[in-house]
């Protein structure tokens, strides 16, 4: 598997991370589409958003409570956005899912 991600979270390839647990990393967003671009990406590597099945439910709380997380350390107490892109048609371009918490600016809707 040559997952860009994986390698990320493994340690393999250079990002900002900016946070970590023992299920999740949290890095900045090499092309940032809004003042704080930060990805909450999953340490297992899963495709996508449709690919979390049951046994995964608490995998995807954790990921979001991270996003929350990463969010007040980053000073978004005037709001921010969680997006996860899934699929082509939705925008999904590293088939591995993550989470994109944007902020540090008014967002606008709807977003494209």
């Amino acid at each position: 598997m040559n997952c860009i991600f994986c390698g990320i979270a493994k340690g393999e390839v250079e990002a900002e991370v900016i946070g970590e647990g023992d299920r999740w990393i949290a890095f900045r967003d090499v092309n940032p589409q809004a003042p704080t671009h930060v990805l909450v990406v999953p340490r297992e590597h899963i495709e996508s958003l449709s690919a979390l099945d049951e046994s995964r439910t608490e995998l995807a709380g954790e990921l979001l409570r991270a996003a929350a997380s990463m969010a007040r350390q980053e000073g978004l107490e005037a709001g921010y956005r969680v997006v996860v892109n899934t699929g082509s048609d939705g925008g999904q371009t590293v088939p591995h899912l993550h989470f994109h918490l944007l902020g540090g600016r008014r967002l606008r809707w709807p977003p494209g």
